[in-house]
């Protein structure tokens, strides 16, 4: 085993969080040093690691792999491809940013960050997890810190969301758990390793596949979420803080994505095949349903929510799709997506610290007293909906493209998601830019300093990426066309 750079990005998070179990809790500064530099420690190695990787590689890189539990053949088995690669960057960036954006919370900040850098460590293994009961294990980490987050830190209806939240997600977990078990008592000899039960995806049979599929997509569908698991989201982000908003929606729904990436699709790929339609359909209501409810809203941060849906069955639409230029809209629209609505919450959060409401109705001719804000505002919503030369649109693009040569007319109709999507962040900004000032908001200032750190990163990926669409491109393009080959899919 080389030097462990993914045990670090993974437990750096915890490492601080422990530590600061020791930190009086009148020490408020020292415990957001110590929670900011822990999730700076993982974030550097995250950017080591994109510069040590080889892209040209499709395999398993920077493996580490320790005994565990000899007896049932449970190893700690961590490793990272182009599939995860971006996804873990991806992960510490926000990480590291909502950090920062956590400055604001002002009660109970020890039990906070502790549960804070938690939930960072859980959602950086799920990445990294090459073992099933590993994975499984991690994956629930991030449901408990994500539940007292919300229920205790949250909005008025904190509770109720945050409980919406846990039934939904423990629920699907419990079927996830079911398939797990099948997948290594059909195993010979028995194993948790996921690169080994890839191999025996052609020795099981039609019916059992499409039963294990099942299970793991009741478990990832919730996270993702399709329809119809969708309606804990909009729960969950209104009621929940804004730098958990952030990364609910950046780094928790592509926890669902992830998972058939790497495990549904190359483990059980006939099934995969059997499932594409229902993908593709489901994929297709996801993006107009979405849409459609988003442009009803009145509350800032749920149209962010609901776009959050629409959005998400562009990935669904990619990975029905069984190409390679599909898979790698999917996956690039995963990234892309955390990134621009992650900032989309930030902004979100900026207007309600100074005006108590997200009541959309409630402003207008914000633009001339908050320009800065208006001006990043707008270059958010503009990549939200997909505007060419934004990061949005190229991942968009890849996962019709795909689509179309397969699912001609459902993939026709899910361009209508996208007129829909590019009319209520139109109708948002001039709701909130533009039109006569309300008086109420004469004294509101603009955008702060910290604000900005928290946004300018994210606006920098969001133009190089749309500019240059091959600097993400390249990290997970050979790893998607040897997975689509593995699996049977089509090389277009």
């Amino acid at each position: 085993m080389s030097y462990p750079i993914l045990t670090w990005i993974v437990f750096a998070p915890l490492a601080g969080g422990l530590f600061i179990l020791f930190v009086p809790k009148k020490s408020v500064n020292l415990i957001k040093a110590i929670a900011t530099a822990a999730t700076a420690i993982a974030l550097t190695f995250s950017i080591l690691l994109l510069l040590k990787f080889n892209y040209s590689n499709p395999a398993m890189q920077f493996v580490e792999k320790a005994s565990w539990i000899p007896s049932i053949n449970i190893w700690y088995h961590l490793g990272v491809d182009g599939i995860s690669v971006g996804l873990i960057f991806l992960t510490t960036l926000l990480s590291f940013l909502a950090c920062i954006g956590s400055f604001g919370i002002k009660t109970r900040q020890k039990e906070y960050y502790f549960l804070y850098l938690l939930l960072s460590t859980g959602m950086l293994g799920t990445f990294t997890a090459l073992d099933l009961f590993l994975f499984y294990v991690l994956w629930e980490i991030v449901l408990v810190p994500m539940y007292f987050l919300i229920a205790i830190w949250g909005g008025p209806r904190r509770e109720y969301a945050a409980i919406k939240f846990f039934i939904y997600t423990l629920a699907g977990s419990v079927f996830m758990l079911l398939g797990i078990l099948a997948l290594y008592f059909s195993s010979m000899p028995h194993t948790f390793n996921i690169l080994e039960l890839t191999k025996y995806s052609g020795a099981w049979t039609l019916g059992f596949q499409i039963i294990v599929f099942i299970a793991f997509y009741l478990g990832f569908a919730v996270k993702v979420p399709v329809f119809p698991f969708h309606t804990w989201l909009p729960d969950a982000h209104v009621e929940a803080p804004t730098p958990i908003s952030v990364l609910l929606a950046g780094v928790l729904l592509k926890m669902g994505g992830y998972g058939f990436f790497r495990i549904s699709f190359p483990i059980l790929s006939d099934a995969a095949h059997y499932f594409a339609l229902p993908f593709a359909f489901l994929g297709t209501i996801n993006i107009v349903y979405g849409a459609l409810v988003a442009m009803a809203q009145t509350d800032f941060k749920k149209m962010v929510a609901y776009s959050s849906v629409s959005h998400m069955g562009f990935v669904m639409l990619g990975l029905a799709s069984l190409t390679v230029t599909g898979f790698n809209g999917a996956l690039l629209e995963m990234i892309n997506h955390g990134v621009i609505t992650g900032g989309m919450f930030f902004l979100v959060g900026v207007l309600y610290d100074r005006a108590h409401t997200r009541d959309l109705n409630h402003f207008g001719g914000l633009g001339v007293k908050m320009p800065v804000y208006g001006g990043l505002l707008s270059v958010f919503a503009l990549a939200s909906l997909g505007l060419p030369g934004l990061s949005g649109f190229i991942s968009e693009f890849l996962s019709l493209l795909g689509a179309y040569p397969v699912f001609k007319l459902i993939t026709t109709i899910s361009v209508l998601g996208l007129v829909i999507t590019a009319g209520y962040f139109l109708y948002m900004l001039q709701r909130i830019l533009l039109g006569p000032a309300n008086e109420k908001w004469a004294g509101i200032t603009d955008i702060n300093k910290r604000e900005l750190c928290t946004l300018i990163p994210l606006m920098i990926l969001i133009i190089i990426v749309g500019v240059y669409p091959m600097s993400a491109l390249k990290y997970q393009m050979t790893a998607i066309s040897a997975l689509i080959q593995k699996i049977g899919g089509f090389a277009f």
